[in-house]
């Protein structure tokens, strides 16, 4: 009986020790993960490189071991996708997995920073592909296109190596002269895809026969979701996050917490992004020329030049932080600003200074459209290039176009509303028993001449008012800013543009 007892009492503890270490194991395949969500969304461009890297790196430092990138982008500049891409296959994945998570699309430049994660999981109803280059700067033909293609056809073929995506497939969505088959090896049961130039003919191993062709030719490939699971260029399809959370649960056989980390980017990173759009940047070059037109047409500094100078510091900040600008295209264009001061309040007339000064900024704005080294030319090589000159051209074509509308308006009617009619300086209005020199004030008729002696009848900071005899001109300082009452010399005139000093013991 005794024996009896203790065989009953031995099972049930073995019983109870099994369930405890089954559970034990159980909860060890589960272990416990962290997952960070990093959306990265719109242009593809250096701020969205720099936004990534850094989301990246705090989500690491927080523990995170998978990296989920929500991509919703039609693509943009290559080359920042493929910094992102070396970003991701390179220096983040040895230290975390990487997912990309197609929320609505990844095309283009999108498709390229997908396929270097890990995993792509497609939410349902979401394309990927379509990433041949285009060129706003010319169509891109022959030599041109075959070497724009190659490269971003290796750097597919980089991550097919290092993530297992069929190779064959992403190359097609780069060249439409790839046609891809797929035929199923007998061994493994699996489909593989190969180029049609590259199809065993090894009937015993691979089921020649019934080899379909995947891409035709003249197809540009962009896949569904469905297409991206079934060609195993998708690990799976979701209905949303988390069922993208648990399909890697249980292929990883790990536990994340709900809800995960998100890492949404700043509102200065957004602002950096947004104000080297093509429409914001044509408003602040029109704000700038505009701010600078009015100060030069007023005497003393005052809110236009302040306007001027704030959105110069804008335009060159925003590319300097994209990458767009270096430190020699900025002295060069702040050089070009000095000189072209010099000549207009110090030198009198126009000369080597001003024309040397405009061309200085011109070469600083034009070195500022293109990404280049410091000791590099700043023209563009590739089709990415030419599309930031391009959209860096537009804006400051249109910002000078509305320079020239507004300039216009405000030339005509500003001096006519009496709130605003500070900002400008009016024609000089006939006098009762003088003359106001309104035409060439060289003209026989005002008898205005060089060395003439006057007064000043307003501030000259440099530009002001001055009356000799009978006649008030509008006149400009040189070298130096006279106040009202001021005895003046006249020592220079072109046209209208009447050149004063203080006179000497004055």
């Amino acid at each position: 009986m005794r024996q009896r007892r203790s065989i009953v009492v031995a099972l049930i503890v073995g019983a109870l020790l099994g369930v405890s270490a089954f559970t034990a194991k159980a909860d060890e395949a589960a272990r416990p993960a962290m997952a960070a969500v990093i959306p990265c969304k719109g242009m593809i461009d250096q701020g969205l490189l720099d936004s990534i890297e850094r989301r990246s790196e705090t989500a690491m430092q927080a523990g995170a071991d998978y990296l989920i990138y929500e991509i919703e982008t039609y693509g943009g500049l290559v080359d920042a996708a493929d910094s992102i891409a070396k970003y991701f296959i390179q220096t983040i994945g040895s230290r975390a997995r990487t997912i990309a998570y197609v929320q609505t699309e990844a095309i283009s430049a999108g498709a390229l920073i997908s396929v270097s994660c890990n995993d792509v999981i497609m939410r349902q109803n979401t394309t990927i592909g379509d990433c041949a280059p285009i060129s706003m700067g010319g169509k891109l033909e022959g030599v041109e296109r075959e070497k724009a293609e190659s490269f971003i056809r290796a750097a597919f073929q980089r991550a097919a190596e290092a993530n297992g995506y069929p190779e064959a497939l992403l190359k097609a969505m780069v060249t439409m002269q790839v046609e891809v088959w797929r035929i199923r090896d007998r061994e493994t049961g699996q489909w593989e895809f190969y180029e049609r130039r590259d199809l065993p003919d090894d009937a015993q191993r691979y089921d020649v026969d019934g080899a379909e062709q995947v891409v035709g030719s003249e197809e540009l490939l962009t896949l569904t979701a469905s297409q991206a699971l079934e060609y195993g260029v998708a690990r799976a399809v979701v209905g949303g996050l988390d069922e993208a959370l648990a399909f890697l649960e249980e292929r990883e056989g790990v536990r994340f917490a709900r809800p995960p980390m998100r890492l949404e980017t700043t509102w200065s990173e957004e602002m950096v992004r947004w104000l080297n759009s093509p429409a914001v940047m044509g408003v602040l070059v029109m704000l700038a020329l505009l701010g600078v037109y009015l100060e030069l047409s007023t005497p003393g500094v005052g809110l236009p030049g302040l306007v001027a100078v704030i959105c110069f510091a804008v335009i060159i900040g925003s590319k300097y932080l994209t990458g767009l600008a270096n430190w020699v295209e900025i002295v060069l264009f702040f050089a070009g600003i000095i000189l072209l001061l010099v000549e207009l309040f110090v030198l009198p007339g126009f000369g080597v200074a001003g024309i040397l000064g405009i061309l200085l900024i011109l070469g600083g704005l034009f070195g500022m459209l293109v990404k280049n080294a410091p000791g590099e030319l700043p023209w563009p090589e590739g089709p990415e290039d030419w599309t930031v000159l391009t959209n860096g051209v537009l804006g400051m074509l249109y910002g000078f176009v509305g320079f020239l509308v507004l300039a216009s308006v405000l030339s005509r009617y500003l001096p006519k509303l009496r709130f605003m009619s500070g900002l400008i300086l009016m024609p000089t209005p006939a006098m009762a028993n003088g003359t106001a020199a309104t035409a060439s004030v060289d003209s026989p008729r005002y008898g205005v001449r060089v060395g003439d002696a006057g007064t000043a009848v307003s501030d000259l900071r440099p530009v002001g008012k001055a009356r000799f005899g009978d006649t008030m001109v509008d006149v400009v300082a040189t070298a130096e800013f006279l106040d009202r009452g001021t005895a003046v010399e006249i020592i220079e005139i072109h046209g209208n543009r009447v050149v004063v000093k203080g006179r000497d013991g004055a």
